[in-house]
C-alpha cells in the first residue's frame, strides 16, 4: 500500500482525496475518538474495578473480542450496583474533549456537512457530547439504572440494544439515506475495531490514534496531532 506521511498524518494509497465540498455528512465514534477517556472504564474506577473493566476493553478495541454486544455485557455485569453519582462524576471530572475536535465538528458544519454521533459507550453521556459539538443524531447504549444504581443491563430502544460497529454502519448509511447522501459522500472518524464497518462503508475513513489494526485498514490516520488535523488533507 502506498503511503505518505506528514507529521504523523499518514494517507494511505497517495492519491488524492475528494475535496471537503464533496461530502455530506460526518459519522464520529466518541470515546478515545472525540473524548480523552473510555467512559465505563472510567465509570469501573469509581466503583474500584477499572482493572477488571479496562482488560475487556482493550482486548475489545484490539478485535482479539470480536463480538462487541458480548465483551459490553461482560463489562456491564461488572458495574451492577455502581450509583449514578459515579456516572456524574465521571463526567464533571473526567471528560474532556480531545484536541481539535470541537474545530473539526465547527468546520465540517460551517461547510454545510451533518454529523453523527455513533456510540458504543452511553447515552448519560452522548446527550453532553453531541450538544457541545451540534450533533446532528445520535446513536449510542442507555443504561438501565434502577433506584439510582446500575442494573448491569443496558435499556432495549426502538432501534435494538447494543450499538456495536453494524449499528454503527446502518446508522451511517441510514442518515446518509435520509440526506439523499450516498455513504461514498460520508466520512467516518473512529479508533477501535467496532468502528471498521462504517469506516469501510465511508467514502473516507479516519483513524484517530487508533488501534494498529484500525490504523492499517483507514484512508487516513491522524497519529499526532488533533483531530482538526484532517482539515490539512481535506481542501
Amino acid at each position: 500500500m502506498n503511503s505518505s506521511e506528514i507529521g504523523g498524518l499518514v494517507q494511505h494509497n497517495g492519491s488524492a482525496l475528494p475535496p471537503l465540498s464533496h461530502f455530506r455528512l460526518a459519522a464520529f465514534d466518541m470515546d478515545s475518538t472525540l473524548i480523552n477517556i473510555e467512559c465505563i472504564d472510567e465509570i469501573a474506577a469509581a466503583a474500584g474495578k477499572k482493572e477488571e473493566v479496562a482488560a475487556i476493553t482493550e482486548a475489545a478495541m484490539r478485535g482479539e473480542i470480536t463480538d462487541f454486544k458480548d465483551s459490553l455485557r461482560r463489562r456491564l455485569a461488572l458495574l451492577q450496583g455502581v450509583p449514578v453519582s459515579a456516572l456524574e462524576q465521571v463526567l464533571r471530572e473526567r471528560l474532556q474533549f480531545n484536541p481539535g475536535a470541537r474545530e473539526l465538528c465547527a468546520a465540517l458544519k460551517a461547510a454545510g456537512l451533518k454529523l453523527l454521533l455513533v456510540s458504543g459507550g452511553f447515552t448519560f453521556f452522548t446527550r453532553h457530547v453531541a450538544a457541545e459539538l451540534g450533533m446532528d443524531w445520535v446513536r449510542s447504549n442507555e443504561l438501565e439504572i434502577v433506584d439510582g444504581q446500575l442494573t448491569g443491563a443496558l435499556v432495549m430502544q426502538p432501534w435494538g440494544e447494543i450499538c456495536d460497529g453494524e449499528e454503527k454502519r446502518r446508522m451511517l448509511e441510514q442518515c446518509a439515506a435520509e440526506i439523499g447522501a450516498l455513504p461514498a459522500q460520508c466520512i467516518a472518524v473512529g479508533d477501535g475495531a467496532n468502528d471498521l464497518p462504517m469506516m469501510g462503508a465511508a467514502g473516507l475513513s479516519v483513524a484517530f490514534h487508533a488501534k494498529p489494526r484500525v490504523r492499517e485498514q483507514a484512508m487516513v490516520a491522524i497519529n499526532a496531532g488533533g483531530l482538526d488535523r484532517l482539515l490539512e488533507v481535506l481542501r
